[in-house]
This record gives structure tokens, C-alpha cells and sequence, in this order.
């Protein structure tokens, strides 16, 4: 989701000092640990994100995704969630309900099978051991 490229340079005492590089290397290694294959993306654009989600429908069993402040504000990213039909879990590396009240609602969560939050990246990590479980 945006601004997720800024991990460990924006607001570090939310988000931690941790960048997307360090999570994209932790995804890539706890993914080869557990016989998955990780592809790591991120977009500032709705509409890019928008595209991913389309064609993992063609390429892939399961999503976790991160939507950022997309989480609260796009119908189109839940839109083209409910065309995929394999797991989707929703990560948030804050926790979103001890902030802002807008961060409290979730669009994708009516799409999620799981959602982490508050957990850093660690929860991408739980996000992955729990994908592995869903797809058996």
C-alpha cells in the first residue's frame, strides 16, 4: 500500500526502524522455509494495486496484503479482492485501533479471512505461517 517504500524512514515509533527491504527479505526467507513461493510489491497507486490483485487471480493461491491507508478508503481495492478466490489475509504493521478513529474501519477486512495488526513486520511473518495452514 503507499507510503509502506518510507518503512523505517516515516514515523519510525509506529512503524518501527525496520524497512520494506528487511520484510521483503524475511518474506522471502520464512516463504522458502515453509515450501512457498513469495512476491513482494508495493504501489503508491490504487489502481496498480488494483492490477496486482487481478492478475494474482491468474498466478496465485493466496494474498496478504497490506492496503495502508487504502484500507480505509477503497472500494476498488475490495472490489477486486472479492474476484480472488483463494485466501486473503490483511496485515497492518501498526495498531490501527489505538489510533486515528478513521484507521478503525476497514474496507478489506469484509474480504479477509485473517487480519493481523500491531504486530510489525512480525506480522507479515504470522501472516505467511497462517497462509501455509489455509492452503494445507
Amino acid at each position: 500500500g503507499p507510503n509502506l517504500n518510507l518503512l523505517g524512514k516515516r514515523q519510525p515509533e509506529i512503524y518501527g526502524r525496520d524497512t520494506l527491504d528487511d520484510v521483503a527479505a524475511q518474506c522471502a526467507a520464512l516463504g522458502q522455509e515453509l515450501g512457498l513461493d513469495t512476491l513482494l510489491r508495493q504501489s503508491n497507486w490504487e489502481g496498480q494495486i488494483v492490477d496486482w490483485i487481478h492478475e494474482a487471480r491468474e498466478h496465485a493461491a493466496g494474498i496478504i496484503i497490506n492496503p495502508a491507508a487504502l484500507t480505509h478508503t477503497s472500494v476498488a481495492v475490495l472490489d477486486a479482492l472479492n474476484t480472488f478466490e483463494g485466501p486473503v489475509i490483511e496485515v497492518h504493521i501498526s495498531q490501527v485501533h489505538k489510533r486515528e478513529a478513521f484507521r478503525h474501519h476497514s474496507y478489506v477486512s469484509h474480504r479477509a479471512d485473517a487480519v493481523m495488526a500491531g504486530f510489525g513486520i512480525h506480522g507479515y511473518s504470522l501472516a505467511l505461517r497462517h497462509m501455509a495452514a489455509l492452503l494445507g
